[in-house]
């Protein structure tokens, strides 16, 4: 099938705000982020009627030893950029997890925060999930392995091996994460109505 008529049908669906109504389409473009602020990665999934194919995923580096101020900045760009080439609908970002390190999850926070700006800029709504939600959703158990994790990434999205960088494997399991949660909230939803 020639690609025009995928991106011609994509454009209408934005311009018209389709995709915020189900009953008009059942395509769902989501961007899943993995917050860092020397590496953030990102996974972008679309579900067609249940059907999860990948669009894209890697990693935005900054640089490690410059200021946060810059690293924030840089990472910000970035993800602009993936925003205005993959066109998701929502945004799914991974709050950070506060153990023993409060000094890392405060820095986290500062990435989760630098995503939500990006969505938010674009208009794109934003859903925030916990390291267990994602854990318990993707690979069925809250205190799963990152391996474990990235495993159940590989065999639910048919692919030959687990994505890398593991950053953007983690975003591609918000994005599924997100997917999931929604075909639920759609289903109670649905039955609600009845």
């Amino acid at each position: 099938m020639p690609i025009f008529p995928i991106l011609f049908w994509r454009s209408i669906r934005r311009r018209l705000n389709i995709a915020h109504h189900p009953e008009l389409s059942n395509v769902m473009r989501i961007l899943g982020v993995d917050p860092g602020t020397v590496t953030m990665g990102y996974g972008v999934i679309e579900d067609s009627n249940d059907e999860i194919t990948v669009i894209d995923f890697g990693a935005l580096k900054s640089r490690p030893r410059s200021p946060i101020g810059e690293r924030l900045s840089y990472l910000y760009q970035q993800l602009v950029e993936v925003i205005s080439r993959c066109q998701p609908d929502v945004l799914a970002v991974e709050q950070p997890f506060v153990a023993k390190n409060v000094r890392s999850a405060l820095a986290i926070g500062k990435a989760q925060a630098i995503a939500i700006l990006a969505a938010a800029n674009k208009g794109i709504p934003t859903y925030e999930y916990t390291p267990a939600r994602v854990k318990q959703v993707v690979a069925s158990y809250g205190g799963s392995s990152k391996e474990q994790v990235q495993e159940m990434v590989k065999l639910q999205l048919g692919l030959t091996q687990v994505p890398q960088p593991h950053d953007a494997a983690d975003a591609l399991a918000v994005a599924i994460c997100h997917q999931r949660e929604a075909h639920l909230k759609s289903l109670l939803d649905k039955e609600q109505q009845r």
